[in-house]
């Protein structure tokens, strides 16, 4: 059996603080494991992306930080190079270790950092931090949980509050239910499932932003968030040109993320953030590296 592939502050450090670099966003998705190989396993990804990150000598920070400084950075900063790193979708694997029923037992994404951290110092990533896109209704999850995984309650938020507490991971909103075709009813109009840029009435756009951050508000103490990652990496033009911009009072959200494949740069709209996506857009360390270069020398 086979798991289904779905899609304390500390100094800025001075690439946000006074260069227009460019900031790649990495990309994870826990539930991600057909093998124990490199490329068919997140974990397994992940592991070795952060090695390889820290010898190239890249600094890794927190995606809020990245949007803090998004509109005020400077042109021509060549020096310290940046990057975030983020999860999608929010099932147990990102926090829980787990024995997966053909892959055997998996260090979970969060415990990964926490390993790497030990391994390499704090000294060494100041900035070690990631932020989880969670699926916020407990309906959803369940049937995903169900239909998706293998049906042992695998995707609770159990563990949302811990890891917001935590230095190392935030939890953010991947929507309310993902229009995902393993749940039974979506909020869409039309319950067409699988195509999140069909999300454009307010109705809809209210229950998948307003509705799913008002619920992790109240799983996780003193903490609603702000950070939305578009599913499957789609946006209607409502709901990134209207519904973000106009309804912000109300939803509370500062910043949206898509999957383009590119660096992040200043000139890019808050609402439509690109991201690069783990086993897409990098199969193994060697095209990390090559992606990671042309990011930073395409100016």
């Amino acid at each position: 059996m086979t798991f289904r592939a779905i899609y304390g502050t500390i100094p800025l450090p001075e690439c946000l603080e006074r260069g227009k670099l460019p900031v790649p966003i990495l990309t994870y998705h826990g539930v991600n494991i057909l093998t124990n190989r490199y490329e068919e396993n997140d974990h397994l990804g992940l592991a070795a992306d952060l090695r390889e990150i820290n010898r190239l000598g890249y600094q890794i920070v927190s995606l809020s930080e990245i949007v803090d400084r998004h509109q005020g950075i400077v042109e021509n900063m060549k020096s310290a190079k940046c990057l975030a790193i983020t999860f999608d979708d929010g099932s147990w694997f990102d926090y829980h270790d787990l024995t997966h029923p053909t892959c055997g037992q998996q260090r979970s994404l969060f415990n990964i950092l926490r390993d790497f951290q030990s391994e390499v110092g704090p000294e060494a990533q100041p900035g070690l931090h990631a932020t989880s896109f969670v699926i916020s209704s407990p309906g959803a999850r369940e049937q995903l949980d169900r239909n998706g995984l293998i049906g042992r309650g695998w995707w609770g938020d159990d563990w949302w509050d811990a890891a917001q507490k935590s230095s190392l991971m935030s939890i953010q909103c991947h929507s309310w239910d993902r229009v995902h075709p393993d749940v039974e009813t979506t909020a869409q109009a039309d319950n067409i499932k699988g195509d999140f840029s069909l999300v454009a009435s307010y109705a809809d756009c209210d229950i998948q932003v307003r509705q799913a951050a008002d619920y992790i508000a109240s799983v996780v103490s003193g903490h609603r968030p702000d950070l939305f990652a578009y599913p499957y990496g789609q946006s209607s033009d409502y709901l990134a040109q209207c519904y973000f911009p106009e309804f912000s009072s109300r939803h509370g959200f500062r910043a949206a993320f898509s999957t383009d494949p590119r660096p992040l740069r200043r000139s890019d709209d808050i609402w439509r953030l690109p991201r690069f996506v783990f086993g897409r857009d990098w199969r193994s360390c060697s095209e990390l590296d090559a992606l990671l270069n042309r990011a930073f020398s395409a100016q």
